[in-house]
């Protein structure tokens, strides 16, 4: 039987071969170029808190706490001068609050954590730590097993409250926050839905794919994101408040009457104002430090390779680096802790 190829007079053949390496190289290149180019906006920095764990650094949260209260005020008096005749306009003021959190105007359209990240490290040079990759329990991790971590190195390091984050976990709380807070407002899902959500992305895009790790402190600061963008207007339940702490849950943006505005114009003229000051102490705790809230890793050879370095750095250290604060957030995040503690930090002994 002649063979079905010789078959295929010659141009015809190499005008097939053309068509099928378009449809099929064409879009993976696309798509390899795609996740180039999203990958420093999109998927999280990395840190080590095991190598760093003893790194004496002054409390960076006032500084922190000054510079986003000033942000966020800058966001509202721009909500403010930007919603016209439309006074108090919700859309306007999670905008203009993205916007301004983010120093980005283009923060309203995409996540922009990384960027967050990046604008800290510049800010906070003189109260955090930098490592280097090199240096750190990663090291071995090569670019198939780790691409985002080798091409964005780790993020720096800070002391919080008393807490050793990295400044990734502050995008993560506005940016990954916000995600989940537009997915049970705008898509009405529920936080458990959002949160599952979220679990993807560590899974994914911003764990697993790009970095071999996944981070449980991340999923962490995400939830307390949640809680910062719903606290704005305060218009769902504290899903760590019962009812009567729901009470005296203050919104930090209220829609008021503005009396000399309102006797100017000769009608009820009202303006979003800034009445409840944001600070980061009501969300940070030990589960937002990777040495308590230990990482999973992708593959069993990415784990030993860490694992090593973890065990030649300093044999006798065990995640969780601190047990109490573990129970601690065991305790704080309840009924919702068994979705963002790693098992080892869910079941602390003493």
């Amino acid at each position: 039987m002649q063979n079905v190829r010789t078959m295929v007079p010659g141009r015809r053949r190499q005008r097939l071969l053309r068509t099928w390496l378009a449809g099929f190289l064409l879009p993976l290149a696309a798509a390899l170029l795609c996740s180039i180019l999203l990958i420093p906006t999109a998927a999280g920095s990395e840190i080590d808190n095991i190598t760093t764990h003893r790194m004496p650094l002054d409390d960076a949260l006032a500084i922190l706490n000054a510079t986003l209260n000033q942000r966020i005020a800058e966001g509202v008096e721009n909500a403010n001068r930007k919603s016209g005749d439309e006074y108090c306009d919700e859309e306007t003021l999670y905008t203009e609050l993205r916007k301004s959190i983010f120093q980005s105007l283009t923060a309203s359209i995409g996540l922009k954590g990384y960027a967050l990240d990046k604008q800290l490290r510049d800010l906070l040079q003189p109260y955090s730590f930098s490592l280097s990759l090199d240096d750190s329990i990663y090291r071995d991790l090569n670019y198939l097993e780790a691409f985002s971590l080798n091409l964005k190195e780790l993020t720096d390091l800070v002391n919080a409250d008393g807490h050793l984050i990295g400044l990734d976990k502050i995008g993560h709380f506005f940016a990954e926050g916000w995600g989940y807070f537009e997915l049970t407002t705008s898509e009405s899902q529920s936080l458990e839905q959002a949160m599952g959500w979220g679990g993807e992305l560590e899974s994914g895009l911003f764990g697993y794919t790009t970095t071999g790790i996944h981070s449980y402190a991340d999923l962490t600061a995400n939830f307390n994101g949640w809680i910062f963008w719903n606290k704005v207007l305060a218009k769902q339940p504290h899903p760590l408040k019962g009812p009567i702490g729901n009470l005296f849950n203050r919104p930090y943006v209220r829609c008021s009457v503005r009396p000399l505005k309102s006797i100017k114009a000769l009608r009820v003229v009202r303006e979003w104002r800034y009445n409840n000051t944001f600070d980061l102490s009501d969300y940070i705790d030990g589960a937002w430090d990777e040495g308590n809230n230990c990482n999973s890793y992708k593959n069993p050879v990415i784990e030993e390779k860490v694992k090593s370095r973890i065990s030649e750095l300093a044999p006798q250290l065990e995640c969780p680096l601190s047990a109490a604060d573990c129970r601690a957030a065991v305790k704080k995040y309840d009924a919702y802790a068994s979705l963002l503690l790693h098992p080892a930090c869910l079941l602390a002994d003493d």
